[in-house]
């Protein structure tokens, strides 16, 4: 897969595209894009996904301050890596091209830039200033500017629309589970390990304090979780606490998020590690002793054992 960050290099053989901000890159976005690639292998050409960094919202809407996303930038491309596409443009998202119009987009970018010849679009697309380029209009479009399009149905899982907004939304309250399945992954969560408060330890369960990487980055609710670790190329299992922490973290909405990884006794301050969230074991309490919270935190280590073994 090229990478292309911007347009100066950008150079493809009959490129079939699509557009979007693919976050999370679940299996609606993977449903579009393997269309993409039996597209241009049926015409020899090439498959190109067109994203953007910043995500829009961020610049179009900077005062909401609310925005969680899927996948950081490095996330994203990587699981496009793994998909197998030809071109992947990394647009830059800024004020002046938030004012861009859907028709000077299609004439300026893809048609004189990129010179598209088909364009792959979901079943909600709507591109340019204001999303006025729905599909009736690009269809009108690409009759005038001589290229095709197709658009695609939407994909159903257990009657619901699979989408960004559906997984955040799970996430949101625990169910990693119904999100993995849409996302057709496990949700992950990257980031680097800090100084905490050493509590884990006296109680036998010695933490990894995270520090995301991306301010932006979905923390799920408050909660334990399953987990497998990647760290250092090595992976394991462990179970994960994730609570508010107020005054001290940097995390989205002041999130504290805690790892202890079974079987496992080195030293990690600084390092880097992925999180791969497989299920939810509780939601997050307070307990009267800390006997009580020993006790609990035996439970959860069986309880995420179980799980960990299904998977």
């Amino acid at each position: 897969m090229e990478i292309h960050n911007g347009l100066e290099h950008f150079n493809a053989g009959k490129p079939v595209i699509t557009i979007g901000t693919f976050d999370g890159v679940h299996l609606g976005h993977r449903q579009v894009i393997s269309r993409l690639k039996e597209i241009a292998g049926s015409v020899n050409g090439e498959s190109v996904v067109f994203t953007f960094y910043p995500h829009p919202r961020l610049i179009v809407s900077p005062e909401e301050n609310n925005l969680r996303l899927l996948t950081t930038r490095d996330e994203k491309i990587e699981l496009l890596k793994e998909i197998g596409i030809d071109h992947l443009v990394v647009f830059p998202f800024t004020n002046e091209f938030s004012k861009l119009s859907y028709e000077d987009f299609v004439r300026q970018v893809l048609v004189e830039k990129m010179n598209i010849s088909h364009l792959v679009v979901g079943y909600d697309h709507k591109l340019g200033r204001n999303r006025e380029g729905n599909y009736t209009a690009l269809k009108e479009l690409s009759k005038e500017l001589h290229f095709t399009i197709e658009q695609l149905d939407v994909l159903l899982m257990e009657d619901v629309n699979v989408s960004s907004t559906k997984i955040r939304q799970s996430l949101e309250t625990g169910d990693v589970a119904r999100a993995n399945r849409y996302l057709g992954y496990n949700y992950t969560l990257t980031g680097k390990v800090i100084a905490g408060n050493q509590l884990g330890r006296k109680l036998g369960f010695p933490t990894a304090n995270i520090e995301t990487l991306d301010e932006h980055k979905l923390i799920p609710h408050d909660g334990v979780y399953a987990v497998r670790v990647k760290l250092d190329d090595a992976c394991y299992t462990g179970m994960l606490n994730i609570g508010t922490r107020p005054t001290i973290s940097h995390n989205a909405d002041h999130r504290s998020i805690e790892v202890h990884i079974f079987d496992f006794n080195q030293d990690v301050y600084l390092h880097e590690l992925t999180l791969y969230f497989v299920g939810k074991i509780r939601n997050e309490h307070k307990f009267d002793s800390v006997d009580a919270l020993r006790e609990q935190l035996e439970k959860d280590k069986e309880s995420a054992k179980k799980i960990l073994s299904r998977m």
